[in-house]
């Protein structure tokens, strides 16, 4: 076992100073003037420590020189009387609170109270009142002390542990009470090992009874200094003293602000939806009580005029469509261009499809060479946090001033595979077994460079490697193992980590070792335990990262085939590797990407039968059954994921040929994306076109496409325009996941809009020329005559001629005859704009339960090794990651620059950094701080004090020995300017031991980085630690807390301070994702109203368009508090993709709306008037399309993602994509028809739909050919 500091031991070997006398009873006299032990007599062995001779004779006078000595170590008390001591004891004495000096002397009380019990114990001229020797040994011929009892006074000695509990040793982040009392928790605690016998530490008992039989003895009435004693010579700093400390202002969390239970935000959303629905329920009470008021009033008046019905009542009786009366007259001149672009646009694409396909075919052949530059970013670093932001840049300042942070590679060992009954992880062959496994990871090799453990491991204090690990309080020697005591050991250990420290000297906390055991209290009884092997690091794609990485893969290999040997053992092992999570991060399962295969190909069969039943019933399948390889619209399905998987191709090789890294995001998601939006254009393309075919049969083909483009085409730009500007805004976000995506999905389904007006509509064009000439889909030179019908009746072929007026479809007659008018009864619209905005409310209501973070456990594959790693480091590890405080630019060699960061000296600011860090600490459960701060600045200074003889030395005497002003607690003595940097570059270098522990060169080497040519620290680091984090949440409040506290930091004392540890950089989204996300949202939808202003011209309807877009993106945000899906930038991505793809849903029912078609408009009859007439000719004209080309397709796809065995995909996109789906579906088909029949703009006329004489012909024939259904005049009941 390691040694203990001699300070540790400083209750026992500070005792071997003392002397004694031999009888059987040792002490028969006790009475003032008389003393207990006196001198050296030996020791009990030839390494032991001596031991005080018993000597119960009178206290004698000290010569000069021993006066002086004592007066200079014990204080001017001593400066006159006798004494029971002698040269030898107070030379021993002085020796061994030199290193105690080091750890207390930072705070003047406890450093008083320390050294007046030693210095009272061992030359107090009362010693036989408080001291009683009760057992001696005999050894060349004299009486040696072997025990005693000593007694404290309750007041002393509580009052000596409360001016020591709090005082910190900085240069290990620890209370100095663990090294000097072994972390006694009272003073009984503390005076019990300051008197235990053992190894290295008091080489005689020492008891402290609270009472004793001896009548003439007692505790001396000394009475202990107080940390925040009124005499200021006493009074410790705030840092070791929470007494004198300034109170820091309160912390109001974000999200404080509830009624109640309920958060501020749902407790309003629900009490506004509950007063408008009280009154407008109360509007409609009012509302029919006078009507029935108004009714039985104008019956009692109808009793007195005659009720003879006029000659003249039915002049006014309708021989039109009332409808028709109040269609729009006015044309709208942005349509009218657009519509007239479109329209010139199809006839260019369907006069030279040949040209358009080879064109449009090789303008993607360019842009996909950029696949020669294409690049996939893995570096979870560089995908989450721009490069501009202010982590990124404080990591880049970190590591190029300190090195980057250590390599970790840990180990969990459980002891659950009974989970009713888990047991202790440790026994006996356990440990042994475990001991082997360290020496076998000490002899592993990397298989490229060689390198070994001992090469590539950080050494703090010299040649041993950081390895925290149970083994060390075993000295990692299997030979200290004892079978039969090893739990006693252990628990010796885990009590006073300081007595069983490991090679590297740092004492081991049983909490950073060993978990599972805060019920019973007992470490052995602990279900696990972990080891931390530590490494040094560097840049990345340096020679020594390299081999580090090399020899971490040899590791991992190891550690694998060790979870084998761990479970023979009825253990689990589970471990991570520095390379590991990056490794995992970047693993693609076959079984996602095939569930991704499967969804577009599920999608793409769907498209082409649901394009062919455009113009194939089931019934003329049945009467004809060749009329389908001619009616069949496979080739036009399989060019349309041509054109979806071109655009893809163009987009990620343009922006590949400009530097633009794509992510896995963007090959996961975009193709779905584009294909979703893509497939809907299609089948809003193809309906159009079959109706126009039917309503001008006798047009050659390139007019017909034109009309169908020209109707169809500002549908398409309105959706691809919001859809591109939607995706192209998170452009401006500086996450590159998030930029990129947008990026490379905006230039997608831009591209894909482009080739679907152009080169489909030219494929489009070829397909009818095929099916005119009835040639077989997917084999054009194939012709099937028996697809013809007879038109004359005499089987003749003269009239032969393919079906072109198909059936309506049952989609369609559904809600043409049904869906809408009852959808658009006035009763179901006040109840269905009372449900939307109840669910709407309860969406907002649930805003606040919104989590944030991204579990890594999600990240990573279901069948990761890491996913148990990660549990077990959130069940079992009870410590937190480190954090450092970073200054920038600090001058140090300035006095009032030194008083901002120091905390130890009577000068320092109340508010100074390292003050502020101390008080944090003490509100542990808002700053996520847990351990005292290593304050370089202190240290320093008390290594210069010359009372620490061993620290800084010169010339064989102490550096500020004699100096002018002397050293003092003021800072007056303190070096500056060019001293300073001297000094601070020797402590800095300055080799730490039990000597010195204040030493810089473990604590602080690596921490202060001195610009000796300007005279000024160019960097500096405090270290603390935190909390013990366990969930996203944790993780995120302890960055915000360190923000918090470097900023409060800035603005107290000027300087330029940040947090850093090594999870920070993946977190710093949550700081602005909130933001961020309101203002990706908030801008999306003002692009929305904006275009849907311009391309729809009206005010009104866009308004409508937007608040409907809103309203689904809320809900949707209110189902990710309800299924689990928190906030991070894969969940804002999607919600980005819903605000395009809402949009998609909508666009087309408020351009139907705005332009009605006249013939869809004219079979309304007389039951719809204004608004409602236009919503009911919006959906029954492009309804069913939105149905089962937008809604349908995207189901069939998401549907598919349900069976996926990847977390995040299950959770980010498959919960998402259903709730968008459902959302935005239910509001484009339901709430947005209603909400424009109420508040809908005016419309403009159809240039497609009004051209004279032709047009009326057309829309008569059209009427003709599709069947009409008394149930459209039907009133509703």
């Amino acid at each position: 076992m390691t040694k203990l500091p001699r300070f540790v031991a400083s209750g026992g070997l500070l005792l071997t100073a003392l002397g004694s006398a031999a009888a059987d009873i040792y002490t028969p006299k006790h009475e003032a003037g008389r003393c207990a032990i006196r001198g050296h007599c030996g020791s009990k062995s030839f390494f032991g420590s001596q031991l005080p001779c018993v000597d119960n004779g009178p206290a004698e006078e000290p010569d000069a020189e021993l006066r002086h000595q004592l007066t200079e170590l014990c204080g001017p008390k001593w400066a006159q009387g006798p004494v029971c001591c002698n040269a030898e004891q107070v030379d021993a004495l002085k020796s061994n609170l030199q290193t105690a000096n080091q750890i207390i002397s930072t705070c003047p009380a406890c450093k008083d109270n320390f050294y007046n019990m030693f210095c009272t114990f061992t030359c107090s001229p009362d010693q036989s009142l408080f001291i009683n020797v009760t057992k001696t040994m005999e050894k060349n011929g004299k009486t040696l002390v072997r025990e005693l009892d000593q007694l404290i006074s309750e007041e002393y000695g509580s009052g000596f542990y409360s001016s020591c509990k709090d005082v910190k040793f900085g240069p290990t982040n620890s209370k100095a009470m663990d090294l000097i009392g072994g972390g006694a928790k009272n003073y009984t605690q503390l005076l019990k090992f300051l008197g235990q016998e053992r190894f290295a530490g008091s080489p005689f008992q020492i008891n402290f009874p609270t009472s004793y039989p001896e009548p003439n003895m007692e505790p001396l009435p000394m009475t202990p200094k107080k940390c925040n004693d009124e005499d200021p010579n006493f009074r410790c700093a705030c840092i070791d003293c929470p007494a004198v400390c300034p109170e820091l202002p309160a912390v109001e969390e974000a999200g404080s602000c509830h009624v109640g239970a309920l958060p501020c935000l749902s407790f309003a959303s629900i009490l506004t939806y509950s007063v408008l629905l009280f009154m407008c329920a109360a509007a409609v009470v009012g509302h029919v009580a006078w009507s029935r008021h108004a009714k039985r009033r104008s019956e009692r008046l109808r009793l007195l005029t005659d009720a003879t019905p006029s000659d003249d009542e039915d002049e006014g009786d309708l021989t039109e469509n009332g409808a028709m009366f109040d269609r729009p007259q006015n044309t709208y001149i942005i349509n009218t261009w657009c519509d007239a672009a479109f329209a010139r646009l199809g006839h260019m694409a369907a006069r030279f499809p040949a040209l358009t396909i080879v064109s449009s075919t090789l303008v993607v052949l360019l842009f996909s060479v950029g696949w020669f530059h294409f690049e996939l970013e893995k570096d979870p670093a560089r995908l989450w946090v721009s490069p501009t932001s202010a982590a990124a840049q404080e990591k880049a300042f970190f590591d190029d001033n300190f090195g980057p942070f250590y390599r970790t590679e840990k180990v969990f060992l459980v002891n659950d595979l009974n989970i009713s009954a888990p047991g202790p992880v440790l026994s006996y062959d356990t440990l042994l077994w475990w001991m082997d496994v360290e020496a076998s990871v000490r002899k592993l090799r990397g298989t490229k460079y060689g390198s070994t453990l001992h090469d590539l491991c950080l050494k703090p204090t010299g040649d041993a490697c950081v390895v925290q690990s149970v083994s060390a309080y075993f000295q990692d020697d299997p030979d200290m193992v004892d079978p039969r005591g090893w739990k006693d050991t252990l628990r010796e250990c885990a009590d006073s980590p300081v007595g069983c420290r490991p090679e590297y000297g740092q004492p081991l906390e049983p909490n950073m070792i060993l978990g599972g055991y805060a019920r019973s209290g007992d470490p052995a009884e602990a279900t696990a335990m972990t080891v931390t092997w530590v490494l040094n690091n560097y840049p990345e794609g340096s020679a020594e990262a390299d081999r580090a990485m090399d020899w971490e893969e040899v590791m991992k290999d190891r550690l694998l085939a060790l979870q084998g040997e761990a479970r023979e053992r009825n253990l689990r092992l589970s471990f991570s590797t520095e390379i590991s999570l990056e490794q995992e991060l970047n693993k693609s399962t076959n079984t996602d990407a095939k569930i991704i295969v499967i969804s577009y190909i599920i999608m793409f069969l769907y498209a082409s039968i649901a394009l062919g039943s455009t113009t194939l019933s089931f019934r003329d399948f049945i009467r004809n059954p060749a009329i389908s390889l001619v009616e069949s619209k496979f080739t036009l399905g399989v060019v349309g994921i041509v054109i979806v998987l071109m655009s893809i191709t163009a987009s990620i090789g343009l922006f590949s040929w400009v530097g633009l890294k794509a992510t896995l995001i963007i090959v996961d998601v975009i193709p779905f994306i584009v294909l979703a939006v893509g497939v809907d254009n299609i089948f809003l393309i193809v309906h159009e076109f079959e109706r126009v075919n039917i309503s001008h049969p006798d047009d050659v083909i390139e007019v017909r496409i034109s009309r169908a483009l020209g109707r169809m085409g500002p549908s398409i730009l309105f959706s691809a325009i919001t859809e591109t500007i939607c995706f192209a805004l998170g452009a401006f976000v500086g996450m590159p996941a998030v930029r990129n995506f947008a990026i490379y999905a905006a230039g997608a389904v831009f591209i894909n809009a482009i080739l679907q007006v152009t080169m489909f509509v030219s494929v489009l064009t070829l397909n009818q020329i095929r099916v005119e000439d009835c040639r077989a889909d997917c084999f054009p030179c194939v012709q099937v005559k028996s697809a013809r019908i007879h038109l004359d009746g005499n089987g003749g072929t003269s009239g032969a001629r393919y079906y072109e007026a198909p059936t309506e479809s049952l989609l369609q007659q559904f809600i043409r005859k049904t869906y809408a008018p009852r959808l658009l009864g006035k009763k179901t619209k006040a109840a269905i704009i009372a449900i939307f905005l109840g669910v709407f409310a309860a969406a907002v209501a649930l805003l606040p339960e919104v989590e944030l973070g991204l579990d890594q456990r999600l990240a990573i594959p279901d069948d990761s090794y890491l996913i148990p790693y990660f549990n077990d480091l959130y069940d079992y590890f009870d410590a937190g990651p480190p954090v450092y405080f970073v200054t920038r630019e600090f001058n140090g060699t300035d006095r009032e620059q030194q008083q901002k960061i120091c905390s130890r000296f009577t000068t320092c600011q109340q508010l100074s950094l390292t003050n502020i860090l101390e008080q944090e600490r003490k509100r542990e459960e808002v700053s996520y701080i847990a351990s005292p701060t290593a304050g370089w600045l202190d240290d320093f200074f008390q290594w210069l004090n010359p009372d620490n003889e061993a620290c800084c030395v010169e010339r064989r005497k102490p550096c500020f020995w004699r100096r002018d002003p002397a050293w003092n607690i003021t800072l007056a003595g303190m070096p500056e300017g060019d001293e300073f940097v001297g000094y601070l570059e020797k402590f800095l270098t300055s080799p730490t031991n039990e000597d010195c522990p204040l030493a810089g060169q473990a604590s602080y080497g690596s921490a202060v980085v001195v610009d000796s040519d300007r005279a000024t620290i160019r960097a500096s680091h405090f270290r603390t630690m935190h909390s013990p984090l366990r969930s996203q949440e944790d993780f995120i409040k302890a960055y915000a807390s360190a923000r918090r506290i470097a900023n409060d930091v800035s603005a107290s004392t000027g300087l330029s301070v940040f947090p850093y540890s090594v999870f920070y950089i993946f977190f710093d989204q949550y700081a602005t994702i909130v933001s961020l996300t309101a203002t990706l949202l908030g801008s999306a939808v003002g692009i929305v109203f904006l275009v849907s202003a311009i391309l729809l011209g009206s005010v009104p309807t866009a308004a409508v368009v937007t608040v409907t877009v809103i309203m689904a993106i809320v809900d949707i945000i209110g189902a990710m508090a309800l299924m689990g899906v928190s906030l991070n930038a894969v969940s804002l991505v999607n919600l980005i993709i819903c605000v395009g793809i809402a949009v998609e849903f909508c666009a087309h029912i408020a351009r139907a709306f705005m332009f009605p078609s006249r013939t869809f408009m004219e079979r309304a009859k007389n039951r719809f008037r204004g608004r409602d007439a236009r919503a009911w000719t919006a959906l029954a004209n492009v309804g069913g399309s939105v149905f089962s080309g937008i809604t349908i397709t995207k189901v069939l796809g998401v549907t598919v993602l349900a069976f996926t065995r990847s977390k995040i995909f299950e959770i980010y996109y498959f919960r998402v994509w259903v709730a968008l789906v459902a959302f935005a579906a239910s509001h484009a088909l339901v709430f947005l028809p209603v909400a424009l029949s109420l508040v809908g703009g005016e419309g403009y006329v159809d240039p497609e739909s009004e051209g004279g004489l032709e047009e009326d012909l057309a829309s008569r024939r059209y009427r003709a050919l599709v069947p009409e259904d008394e149930t459209d005049s039907e009133e509703e009941n």
